[in-house]
């Protein structure tokens, strides 16, 4: 491994890592949002808070900062914005920032596949919206995109790209191995769309 793809993937890893949730809650006054109702950091937790607005801006920092690692790292080249793209996911779910405890990098996932490999992205994320509508669990919704877009992939993209959405995917499904759990258990919190 050259040194542009141990730099990519450190730029990658420090982006991902960034807790836009985190941020934008302390900035709106509302806390630490670790503190309310998962714990987690990320868009669908900030959800929960009422405040639809920080967690749509927290929904678009967190895939940016996917688009923005595997963009950065295609400068090197191919096999760079490949580790990129999963530096950026291992950066949010485990940030140094917060002791490794991060979030389930489902929207910095979506953010690398929409730069790794657009129309999988997309698949994805209308997998992710049906279901989220449907069921109204975020948790579930991840669940099975994620296993959905390594078969897509391996379909519409070349093997590496199908290899790296594949890896990410795995990724995320081990982060809602507590979600399963609670899913099995009737216990797992619910997400709403509804205005007000």
């Amino acid at each position: 491994m050259n040194m542009n793809i141990i730099l990519a993937a450190i730029i990658a890893y420090l982006l991902g890592s960034i807790p836009f949730g985190l941020l934008l809650t302390r900035l709106g006054g509302i806390g630490d949002i670790r503190r309310v109702g998962s714990g987690n950091i990320g868009a669908t937790n900030v959800l929960r808070t009422g405040n639809k607005v920080l967690a749509a801006v927290t929904l678009v920092f967190d895939v940016g900062k996917g688009v923005a690692a595997v963009l950065i790292g295609a400068l090197w080249g191919t096999e760079a914005a490949l580790v990129a793209s999963v530096a950026a996911v291992l950066g949010h779910m485990f940030p140094v920032w917060l002791r490794f405890r991060g979030g389930k990098g489902v929207a910095t996932a979506l953010g690398v596949l929409l730069a790794l490999a657009w129309p999988v992205g997309v698949i994805g994320a209308l997998l992710w919206l049906a279901t989220a509508l449907i069921s109204q669990y975020s948790s579930l919704s991840a669940l099975v995109a994620a296993v959905a877009v390594p078969g897509i992939a391996w379909l519409v993209a070349d093997p590496p790209h199908a290899l790296a959405v594949s890896v990410i995917a795995i990724l995320v499904v081990l982060r809602h191995r507590g979600n399963v759990q609670r899913l099995l258990a009737g216990t797992e919190s619910r997400i709403s769309f509804r205005k007000g």
